[in-house]
């Protein structure tokens, strides 16, 4: 029986790394709907958990979820389109009961209305954006170099480079390019498993302070204000990237369970005689 408690143990910690680091670039957001919502005097028809609008408006990037929960005591539908015009055939809950949900996958950029079939009063819009860009494979010069990260940014450069000092907890973004607005701020969306606890932000060798960090999910959303002749920028954490990433746990892990089944298969076990 402890073998066997080992051997539970054992999978649960070396696979959590891998499972994490895979789940951390898609959200689900709720939308809830609120005990009265079929009465066309409600004081509001939906409420959103991410900021607590009550206005059915939600803005979500390409790829995450929005879940519609019904805690009215009336059945409501969530359809793509307007009351004026009709479904527009992109998403439709059909008629879901008291206590039940609707969830639905957005992967392409846009506004998407919506309204409730029953309850045409209750509108709202899911604004999607997908206009960020990548910098791929990030860490793959660190740790175990076969843990990475694909990490969006919005700008109006480009983030040439990455490159990681394990030593002092740091990312250092090289910025090449002209700018293509007047706009030049910068929102990075850093992964947690990548660096966690952003404090310190330099700029062309300048330590800046006034920058904004927002957590949410596995990610932290970095908004530093740079200009158009920004070249160098390093930001600092409590942590980077582990030296044994993903795929080295689940080798290791791979490893300590054949060591557990060549075990079992070894040991003697002894019945009792009655």
């Amino acid at each position: 029986m402890n073998n066997l408690v080992i051997f539970a143990l054992m999978i649960s910690i070396l696979f959590v790394p891998l499972v994490a680091n895979m789940a951390f670039a898609q959200e689900t957001y709720v939308i809830n709907i609120p005990t009265g919502a079929a009465d066309i005097t409600a004081p509001y028809f939906w409420q959103s958990e991410k900021d607590g609008d009550t206005s059915g408006k939600i803005e979500v990037r390409a790829l995450d979820y929005v879940r519609w929960e019904n805690a009215d005591t009336a059945a409501h539908t969530v359809t793509s389109g307007t009351p004026e015009d009709g479904p527009d055939g992109i998403f439709d809950s059909s008629l879901f009961a008291p206590g039940k949900d609707f969830q639905y996958q957005f992967t392409i950029g846009g506004n998407y209305e919506y309204f409730c079939l029953v309850h045409p009063w209750m509108t709202g819009v899911v604004i999607v954006t997908s206009e960020l860009q990548i910098i791929p494979n990030v860490g793959a010069k660190a740790g175990d170099g076969k843990t990475t990260f694909n990490v969006e940014y919005e700008f109006n450069r480009m983030i040439a480079s990455a490159t990681i000092d394990e030593e002092q907890n740091a990312i250092t973004f090289e910025i090449v390019g002209k700018a293509k607005s007047e706009d030049h701020t910068l929102s990075l969306m850093l992964p947690k498993d990548l660096i966690s606890e952003p404090r310190v932000i330099w700029v062309d060798g300048k330590q800046i302070s006034d920058f904004e960090i927002t957590s949410e999910g596995g990610i932290n959303e970095v908004v530093i204000p740079l200009d158009e002749k920004s070249e160098r920028l390093t930001i600092v954490g409590a942590s980077v990237i582990p030296e044994f990433g993903a795929i080295t746990m689940a080798i290791l892990a791979i490893g300590v369970l054949s060591f557990i089944a060549l075990t079992f298969k070894t040991q003697k076990i002894s019945m009792p005689k009655l």
